[in-house]
């Protein structure tokens, strides 16, 4: 089963210095419908215009990963750490029993970003943030984990989560596919291009809520940049 919700459907906060689209309910954006997916709570499509961003502010007890599609994004907490992670990779920030951070554009350009919550396995984990670099050709006509809660996806980042954060990038007319299992639920969305998955068009931005799919076959209609989130029924 597949339910599309177009770009056009999501949430929206144009703050000036950040245009945000969220796919689930948000900050003074709330859709009943539209919660969460399984565990994931949060994908939300940020646009922050340069020499802009969030200042320091504090989470809890969530897995928040930033898949950057455009740009930079500048890192600091209250932990010490400091890190620009750059298009085409991810930070991952677990705030466990409590962490303060900024996330700012330093760069003289736009950037864009996936910021996608993920509820932990339990609370009071200790928090944590890491950074890493996956380069695009490494992901051509598969799916690749980049973030994970599975001590088998070794070179994933790690979060204390039941799930998956994955991308690929697909040719025009390349095919991938990706087991999810039809006890488990997927969320995808199209960074840059337009794909289908069963008779069913996915353009770029828009996401897919997927269950009850064993095995997902994804053809991409033009080049295309995905990320997918693999999780389950939350508790």
């Amino acid at each position: 089963m597949i339910e599309i919700r177009p770009f056009k459907s999501l949430g929206h906060a144009n703050h000036g210095w950040l245009d945000a689209k969220h796919h689930f309910s948000f900050a003074n954006y709330f859709d009943p419908n539209r919660m969460n997916w399984g565990a994931l709570r949060v994908w939300n499509d940020d646009t922050i215009a340069p020499g802009t961003g969030f200042g320091t502010h504090p989470h809890e007890n969530m897995e928040i990963i930033t898949y950057v599609r455009e740009g930079a994004i500048t890192h600091q907490d209250s932990l010490g750490n400091k890190g620009r992670t750059v298009a085409g990779d991810v930070q991952v920030m677990s705030a466990g029993t409590g962490i303060r951070h900024s996330e700012y554009n330093l760069e003289d350009v736009t950037t864009r970003i996936f910021q996608i919550w993920i509820m932990p396995n339990r609370s009071g984990h200790a928090p944590s943030w890491g950074t890493q670099t996956f380069p695009k050709d490494e992901r051509a006509g598969r799916f690749v984990t980049l973030a994970s809660g599975y001590e088998t996806d070794g070179e994933a980042l790690p979060i204390h989560a039941d799930a998956r954060v994955l991308g690929a990038t697909l040719r025009k007319d390349e095919k991938a596919t990706y087991h999810l299992g039809a006890t488990r639920l997927g969320y995808l969305v199209v960074a840059k291009g337009s794909v289908e998955i069963d008779g069913k068009v996915i353009h770029e931005r828009d996401g897919a809520a997927i269950s009850e799919s064993d095995d997902l076959t994804i053809t991409a209609l033009e080049d295309s940049e995905l990320i997918l989130v693999d999780t389950t029924f939350a508790d």
